[in-house]
């Protein structure tokens, strides 16, 4: 964020990053924010002054140096792109499904919706507001791919709801031990459906 060559404080930082990569990467906590400037400034990598002006007197600002620029644009250009790790708490809850209820699981999957279309709204009005500043033509397209992304999750999560009554369904009709309340997967199942997806996709990591 200091590559954009303005001198700014933690605390802007802090905001500036709620409104921008908390859509897609995470939102750092302000401890997070200044141990890392203190890094980069130890490495030469950025500078900062305590402020005078009136309005801001005491805070320490931070600016990039030449060798932070090349050190970024040198990430940027040449670094290796990870892979995208998907984490997500409420698929994690409904993939042990049949330790809950469906509609504990329902309510779980609205409560997420509600999150999501209140990001997908917040992504739209960030990324309309930085349409105001040229220098912030990328972050802006990625803006509008986050917008768009919450709305595809809104709908992969109602699709899920719909599934839900299935998935019970399947539980409930499947032959099982009347002493155990939903059928327990055959040992060692998992070994045979392994070596299968490995056979029909054999360039998996």
């Amino acid at each position: 964020m200091l590559s954009y060559e303005e001198e700014i404080s933690g605390y802007d930082l802090k905001k500036w990053a709620d409104w921008s990569i908390r859509y897609f990467y995470w939102s750092p906590s302000y401890s997070q924010i200044y141990s890392e400037l203190k890094k980069l400034e130890r490495h030469g990598f950025a500078q900062s002054r305590v402020d005078s002006d009136n309005t801001l007197r005491g805070r320490r600002l931070y600016r990039i140096t030449p060798e932070g620029r090349a050190a970024v644009t040198a990430w940027a250009d040449q670094a290796p792109v990870d892979r995208p790790m998907l984490k997500h708490h409420v698929m994690l809850r409904v993939m042990f499904g049949h330790l809950s209820s469906p509609d504990r699981l329902k309510e779980i999957l609205r409560d997420h919706i509600a999150d999501v279309d209140q990001m997908e709204r917040s992504a739209a009005v960030d990324a309309e507001a930085a349409k105001s500043e040229p220098g912030w033509a990328y972050s802006q397209i990625v803006l509008r791919w986050a917008e768009r992304y919450y709305a595809a999750e809104r709908d992969l999560a109602q699709q899920l709801i719909d599934d839900i009554d299935a998935a019970e369904l399947a539980l409930v009709e499947a032959e099982h031990d009347e002493r155990t309340e939903y059928p327990h997967p055959t040992p060692g199942r998992w070994r045979e459906v392994e070596q299968r997806v490995r056979q029909e996709d054999p360039d998996r990591g």
